[in-house]
């Protein structure tokens, strides 16, 4: 049996509630995390594959204890090259350099403007460069997202297909080699899909303000830790109120329970693959809609998003083209719903070549079409869930319950806190103890010696 360690913040087979999830920040302070997560799980494990999640923690010290415990550390990343991932990028290289079990980087990429510069530098790049020479020291190739973050490692001196490679979003092969988008006839009438970013730009946001509003039967799915609270316990609002978002409960989309918050991937598919058409300016809301057979249209508004678009020939429209004048109906008059698809079974042996070449155990070692999944198994034994119910959709008995939940898990979330950093300081405190004793004991030698020579010296004189 081979045990992996995997970056992430819950298990596809975890059963945490909202309240747990949202206290503890289970979905990385972005439900889309779910999503790559769990395609890597469906693509890796096997009945002789355990995966277990490192519940993001990063601690060099417990080095030992995963090179006892597991046979291989999965590191899958979004865009983790930038300036306030910094700190755990350094974390990560101290803990790969302590281990002996091979490390995979299954996805990472650059965070950067629309249209980066080439050559352009950063003040992470050192950080960068010592975590990925930390890696590929344990595996043979780094696989990022797109061409803008391979073009940025191959200024840092690294080999493009020999050092890393370019593997796209590894959820995008969560269905396999084919990827199947349903034709379908869009109306006023249709039920749509709305996703949206309050960092978009305020052509953006308009732009998908208005677009939704052509849609009576519109539903909105935010994607943020601050609106699981909003979706769960009616607030706090988020910040930037003067953006047009539904950054507050009084939007409309709440007030009228146009809001689906999932909390975990079947139930998102499901509810997907009800609607006829998914836009928006959020990476994976519009992935989890491809995935699900929903013609889509996505608005990159930055490189990281656009490198993934390009690479995965999706159905986009670039955030800078938008103006006050775009139409959401001759955006879909113009669309290539299928192009995706076309693109998709080049990407996915790319992909598994990937895998291959890292030696990772995965369920299309002998065919891309497997009959059996086991994965697909575990999730149909696990019980169903839903979109959270709306707060404005609960009885105030019901409110009040949901408050008291989430007060007793952010309670217990800070207890653990407590107690870590209590352990860690005890850690510290013992080893200055023990550093205080060796002086302590050093110094006595060396008094002792020092009165034993006076002593001679004395006696000498005598």
């Amino acid at each position: 049996m081979k045990n992996y360690l995997i970056r992430a913040g819950v298990s596809p087979l975890d059963n945490f509630d909202a309240a747990y999830m949202a206290a503890n920040n289970s979905i990385g302070s972005n439900v889309g995390n779910l999503v790559y997560a769990y395609s890597i799980f469906r693509t890796l494990m096997k009945e002789d594959v355990k995966i277990t999640p490192d519940y993001y923690k990063i601690n060099p010290n417990q080095a030992d204890y995963i090179n006892k415990h597991y046979d291989g550390y999965i590191i899958p990343l979004a865009d983790a090259f930038r300036e306030k991932f910094a700190p755990k990028l350094r974390a990560y290289t101290d803990l790969i350099n302590r281990l002996t079990i091979p490390v995979y980087v299954v996805g990472v990429g650059l965070s950067t403007d629309f249209d980066p510069k080439s050559g352009q530098t950063y003040p992470f790049d050192d950080d960068v460069r010592n975590f990925v020479k930390a890696v590929l020291n344990k595996s043979s190739i780094v696989g990022v997202r797109g061409q803008i973050t391979a073009d940025y490692l191959t200024g840092l001196g690294f080999k493009e297909d020999t050092d890393h490679m370019v593997i796209g979003c590894p959820s995008m092969y969560m269905n396999g080699r084919e990827l199947i988008v349903r034709d379908t006839n869009i109306t006023k009438d249709s039920i749509i899909s709305v996703n949206n970013s309050p960092k978009s730009p305020d052509n953006v946001l308009d732009f998908i303000e208005r677009s939704m509003r052509e849609f009576d039967n519109h539903y909105f799915i935010p994607q943020w830790l601050r609106e699981l609270r909003m979706s769960y316990l009616g607030g706090p609002d988020l910040p930037n109120s003067d953006k047009n978002y539904p950054y507050s409960v009084e939007h409309s989309v709440y007030q009228e329970d146009r809001v689906r918050y999932f909390l975990d991937v079947p139930s998102w598919h499901a509810f997907l693959e009800t609607t006829d058409l998914s836009f928006g300016a959020r990476l994976h809301g519009n992935v989890a809609a491809i995935l699900a057979g929903t013609p889509s249209i996505i608005i990159p508004k930055d490189g990281r998003m656009r490198e993934l678009a390009e690479y995965h020939d999706m159905n986009f429209i670039y955030g800078p083209d938008i103006t006050d004048d775009t139409s959401i109906w001759d955006v879909i008059e113009k669309s290539d719903f299928q192009s995706v698809s076309r693109q998709a079974p080049k990407n996915f042996d790319r992909y598994i070549h990937f895998l291959n070449l890292n030696k990772i155990p995965h369920i299309y070692e002998e065919t891309n079409n497997p009959t059996h999944v086991y994965f697909d198994e575990l999730v149909a034994a696990m019980p169903k869930r839903e979109a959270i119910p709306s707060f404005f959709t609960l009885s105030q008995n019901d409110k009040s319950k949901r408050w008291m939940k989430y007060v007793e898990e952010e309670k217990k979330m800070q207890e653990r806190k407590f107690n870590i950093q209590k352990n860690r300081l005890d850690k510290k405190v013992k080893t200055l103890q023990k550093k205080v004793d060796f002086q302590k004991r050093t110094l006595d030698r060396k008094a002792v010696r020092t009165a034993l020579k006076a002593a001679d010296l004395f006696s000498k004189k005598k």
